[in-house]
């Protein structure tokens, strides 16, 4: 289900939070979907409960899970988690998008690169 890196800079609740995240966005974990109990995953992974129970809380603040007292932690519906990954990723573009404006990259240089994204060419002319 997860992999962790334990050499990795990122913080262990971090890498959880970014695996769920990333298992929720590609639909490997089904809307509605109960999550493994923080117990269940400590002991999978072999870390302190605490940090899956971190992970578990802040994926929840972020709309991606919800709790059910007693019955354990769920996947949100699959149309919100993507829409709320939008909404993140496009608070990124801006900021990034921003400082290249400043750095005088042009809006045809940015329409480029997209477009290459697009059709999966990144580093032909970016």
């Amino acid at each position: 289900m997860l992999q962790l890196n334990y050499r990795d800079a990122k913080p262990i609740y971090e890498q959880i939070k970014e695996g769920i995240r990333h298992l929720l966005l590609t639909n490997a974990i089904a809307a509605d979907e109960k999550l493994p109990s923080v117990r269940e995953l400590a002991s999978t992974l072999a870390i302190n409960p605490n940090t899956i129970q971190r992970a578990y809380r802040e994926l929840e603040q972020e709309g991606y899970v919800y709790s059910m007292k007693g019955k354990g932690t769920f996947a949100a519906a699959t149309d919100f988690i993507h829409k709320s990954r939008e909404q993140e990723l496009l608070l990124t573009f801006d900021d990034v998008v921003t400082e290249l404006f400043v750095l005088d990259v042009t809006r045809e240089e940015l329409g480029c690169r997209m477009d290459n994204l697009k059709q999966g060419r990144l580093g032909e002319n970016g």
